[in-house]
């Protein structure tokens, strides 16, 4: 909510030669609902060359009457082209920052430089860890707790350690019933809002540690 707080300061504020301006927003499915609610104001009657530029996975929902305001446009990037992206966005080739083994042909280029920043603020080497070691340093410090998008990316994570598993394993039922329950689960908990710390702990008991 601070920083869409502070995007609304800056679109209040006059430019110096009104040359036209654009806010660019990631993942704004993970925004929460005060700060949805506070970005329709400002798309609704944005300041003079203001233009916003909204992101999101298109599996995912959004607020409808934000998604009505908007020029919709569909974008799917190949593998190649999101890792291309990625370099440009951080400077750098993402191999030489993160194992091999954290990255999807489902990640976006949002993915990936949100992983790098949160390996940045919570000062984890990604490069010198496997999916599922990061999955249990981001469950026993509880990284997901009130944070929509460390949530969403652990999610992410899981889902690709069941693939990952799912491709390794010979016998594939039990581990496809376990991670439909776990989906469910979690669907659930955001429907009806509910605790989801039991969630990650059953995954990592009895499927981790297995």
């Amino acid at each position: 909510m601070g920083q869409v707080r502070e995007m609304i300061t800056y679109t209040n504020k006059s430019s110096f030669n009104n040359m036209p301006r654009f806010i660019l927003i990631d993942n704004i499915e993970n925004l929460n609902k005060n700060s949805v609610n506070a970005l329709l104001k400002i798309v609704e009657e944005p300041g003079n060359n203001i233009y916003f530029i909204l992101v999101h996975n298109i599996e995912k929902k959004i607020l409808p009457t934000l998604k009505s305001r908007c020029l919709q446009f569909k974008i799917n990037f190949s593998f190649n082209e999101t890792i291309d992206i990625s370099n440009r966005i951080i400077g750098e080739n993402i191999h030489n920052l993160i194992n091999f083994d954290l990255i999807s042909h489902y990640n976006t280029p949002g993915d990936i430089t949100g992983l790098i920043n949160f390996s940045n603020e919570k000062k984890i080497n990604i490069k010198d860890h496997s999916l599922s070691e990061l999955l249990s340093i981001m469950i026993d410090n509880g990284y997901y707790k009130r944070n929509k998008i460390l949530k969403s990316l652990i999610i992410n994570f899981i889902e690709l350690y069941f693939l990952k598993e799912y491709k390794a394993k010979t016998s594939k039922i039990t581990l496809l019933n376990i991670y439909q329950n776990f989906i469910n689960k979690i669907n659930n908990s955001e429907i009806y809002n509910l605790d989801d710390e039991s969630l990650f702990l059953e995954f990592k008991m009895r499927v981790l540690n297995e």
